[in-house]
Order: structure tokens, then sequence, then C-alpha cells
């Protein structure tokens, strides 16, 4: 005789709910790191949103999600973490080159050339 269990419809563990979208947001928040920062850390923080939102719903219920989908949830949560931390890297790069250089050397290859040789000394 088979019994079903309170946790789920059917007696059958569920996929954690968005735990395949964090694991997406999180990967392209690493790959997407270098478009000026700005497109990594948006989807890092959506990451980690739906992350903590999908944690606190397996906390509460754990026996009635696969351990699969809490393990991709987890893997994009820490996707998202990196992601975030090499876009703010590289945002802050592209501050500090702003800075240094100016906007209008950016488009200047000659004015950059310039630039970089009174930054350098040479």
């Amino acid at each position: 005789m088979q019994t079903t269990t309170p946790y789920s419809q059917g007696g059958m563990q569920q996929p954690l709910p968005n735990a395949t979208g964090v694991l997406v947001l999180g990967i392209l928040s690493i790959v997407l790191c270098c478009c000026y920062g700005v497109v990594g850390e948006v989807l890092g923080i959506i990451a980690l949103v739906m992350a903590r939102k999908a944690k606190a719903l397996y906390d509460s219920n754990p026996d009635a999600y696969t351990p699969g989908s809490y393990k991709n949830m987890n893997a994009g949560r820490i996707c998202a973490i990196i992601g975030i931390i090499l876009s703010s890297v590289y945002l802050l790069f592209c501050i500090w080159i702003i800075a240094t250089v100016g906007i209008d050397a950016l488009g200047n290859q000659e004015l950059m050339q310039e630039r970089m040789k009174e930054i350098f000394g040479q």
C-alpha cells in the first residue's frame, strides 16, 4: 500500500521554483560582467534575490523539493556572488580609466596614446 506524503502533490518531490532561473542568471552575471560591469551587477543582484526567496521556501519544507534543484539554486547563488564581484571590479576599472584618461580620449586613439604617455611618464 502506497501512502502519499502531505508535502507535495501525489507524494513526489518537486523541483525548487526558480532554481534553474537562479543558475542561469548567476552564470550570465559572470559572462556579462564585461559589459561595463552594469549588466553583470543587475543580473547578479536579481539572482541573489531569487535565491534568497527559494532558500526560504526550501528551508520551510525541505522534504518537498528535490536535492538537485537545491544544489542548482546554491550553485547559481555562488555564481551570482562571483559575477557581482567581477562586475564591481570591472566597473571600478572603467570609472578609473575614464577619470584618468578622460571620456574624449576613449574615442580617439591618438589622444589615448598621448594621455597614456603622460600618465606613465614616457
